[in-house]
C-alpha cells in the first residue's frame, strides 16, 4: 500500500502539546531469571557507582530535545533497586539539573527482596513517586524453577515497606506460563496480588527465548529449570483470560492488552511508548526517540561506560523512521490500546486506505467499530497477533 507524506501539519500540532518521558537503563540483576534473554548481567558491585557516573555524564551531555518539558521519568532493568539511594539521587538531580521538568510520575522498578524501609524512604526523598515491583508469582514452586531470589513472603514484606514510607502508586506483575503453574496456582497469585490492592497490575505470557537457559533447555528436551512444566499455549491463554475476568470484577481498568490500573492511575510513561511519544533513553542498550529518529546506546555496559567517560558517543545504531514504519507503529502500538485507534485520523495522515482489511477483521471477529474507531475485540486478545498481520499486511 502505498504511503503519501502528510505529516509534517500533524507533528507541528503534536509538538506544540509534547512532553518528554526519559528513560533511564540500570542493567545490573542478582541473577539471571531462567528465561531472560535481556541485556542484563551480574557483575560486582563495585561497577554500579562508575556505571552512575557515565549515566549522569550523559544526560548532561545530552542535546537531543532539550527544549522539551520531562514529565515522566522511568528507571529500569535489570534492578535499579541494586542501585545505592544515593546514586539513584544522582541520576535524578542531573535530570532536574538538565531538563525542563514538571514531574508527574518517576518510576523505580524493583524487585520484593532488594527492598528495605531505608532505601523505600530514601527513594521518595529522591523525587522518586511510583514503584513498579517484581513479583511475577505468589507461588514459592513457580518462582524457584523461574531463577527467582524472592519468596512469597518477600512481596508482602516489600509492600508493607513502600506503603508505610508513602508510596501510593504501586505497580506489580505476574508471568502466565512459568513452569509448574496451573489453574489453580495461578488463580492464588492472581487473587493474593489483587488482595495487596496495587493501584497497578501487569499481566505478561511467558516468552520462551532460544537464547535463555530456560528456552535453550526446552529445545534440547531436557528438564532442567522445569522446562518440562511450562504449560501449552492454550493453558496461558486461559490463565490471561481469568486474570481479565478477575481483574476487571475489582475495579481495575484493562487500558493495554498486558495491563490493567485502577481509575487514573494508567502508566504515564509506558503511555509514551504505545503512542509514539518522544522520550529519551540513558545508558547501556537504553531506546530513544524524538518523533522522527530512533536510536539505541551500545548494550555492554563496560563499553558504554567507557565510552562515555572518553568523550564519545555511546551511540549503536541510529535510524530515520519512514512514513511506511510510522504507519506501521501506529496501528500496532495503537491497537495495543484497549481504547483503540482513530481509523480515520490514520488514513488521513498517511494517504491510506484500510477499508477492506477491516471489513474482513469486522466479519472475522477480531476487531470492534464505533464510528472512526476500532479497537481488538476484548474477547480475542490472546489472538491479537492475528488482527495485527491483517492489519499490517
Amino acid at each position: 500500500m502505498p504511503i503519501t507524506r502528510n505529516l509534517n501539519t500533524e507533528r507541528n500540532r503534536d509538538a506544540a502539546a509534547m512532553t518528554l518521558g526519559i528513560y533511564v537503563q540500570v542493567p545490573f540483576c542478582q541473577t539471571k531469571c531462567t528465561y531472560c534473554n535481556f541485556h542484563t548481567g551480574v557483575v560486582a558491585r563495585s561497577l554500579y557507582r562508575p556505571y552512575v557516573d557515565a549515566v549522569c555524564r550523559e544526560i548532561a551531555e545530552s542535546r537531543a530535545l532539550r527544549d522539551v518539558t520531562v514529565d515522566t521519568v522511568y528507571l529500569g532493568g535489570g534492578t535499579p533497586s541494586l542501585l545505592e539511594p544515593a546514586d539513584l539521587g544522582r541520576v535524578m538531580d542531573a535530570i532536574r539539573h538538565n531538563y525542563s521538568c514538571a514531574l508527574e510520575e518517576v518510576t523505580l522498578e524493583a524487585d520484593p527482596e532488594t527492598i528495605t524501609a531505608e532505601k523505600a524512604a530514601a527513594w521518595l526523598d529522591a523525587g522518586i513517586n511510583r514503584v513498579s515491583m517484581g513479583v511475577q508469582s505468589l507461588n514459592d514452586v513457580e518462582l524457584r524453577a523461574a531463577g527467582r531470589m524472592h519468596r512469597r513472603e518477600d512481596v508482602y514484606r516489600a509492600v508493607e515497606l513502600v506503603c508505610a514510607a508513602g508510596f501510593r502508586n504501586i505497580s506489580m506483575d505476574l508471568i502466565a506460563g512459568l513452569p509448574h503453574q496451573t489453574r489453580a496456582t495461578w488463580e492464588s497469585s492472581v487473587g493474593e496480588l489483587i488482595a495487596l490492592r496495587p493501584e497497578h497490575v501487569s499481566i505478561y505470557l511467558l516468552e520462551v527465548d532460544d537464547g535463555s537457559r530456560l528456552g535453550k533447555e526446552i529445545i534440547a528436551g531436557g528438564a532442567k529449570y522445569g522446562a518440562s512444566a511450562v504449560p501449552p499455549d492454550d493453558a496461558m491463554a486461559e490463565f490471561y483470560e481469568s486474570a481479565c475476568a478477575t481483574l476487571a470484577a475489582d475495579g481495575f481498568e484493562h487500558y493495554e492488552i498486558s495491563n490493567w490500573a485502577l481509575p487514573g492511575l494508567a502508566s504515564k510513561h509506558n503511555l509514551k511508548y504505545w503512542r509514539r511519544q518522544p522520550y529519551i533513553g540513558f545508558g547501556a542498550g537504553a531506546h530513544s526517540f524524538d518523533g522522527q529518529r530512533r536510536w539505541a546506546n551500545v548494550h555492554d555496559p563496560s563499553a558504554y561506560a567507557a565510552a562515555i567517560m572518553q568523550g564519545r558517543t555511546a551511540i549503536e545504531n541510529e535510524e530515520t523512521v519512514t512514513p511506511a514504519q510510522a504507519l506501521d507503529e501506529e496501528l500496532f502500538l495503537g491497537l495495543r490500546q484497549l481504547a483503540g485507534i482513530d481509523l480515520a485520523r490514520i488514513e488521513r495522515k498517511y494517504g491510506a486506505d484500510f477499508a477492506p482489511r477491516v471489513r474482513k477483521l469486522l466479519d472475522d471477529g477480531l476487531i470492534e467499530r464505533n464510528g472512526d474507531t476500532i479497537r481488538l475485540n476484548p474477547a480475542k486478545l490472546t489472538i491479537s497477533n492475528e488482527a495485527f498481520v491483517e492489519l499490517l499486511g
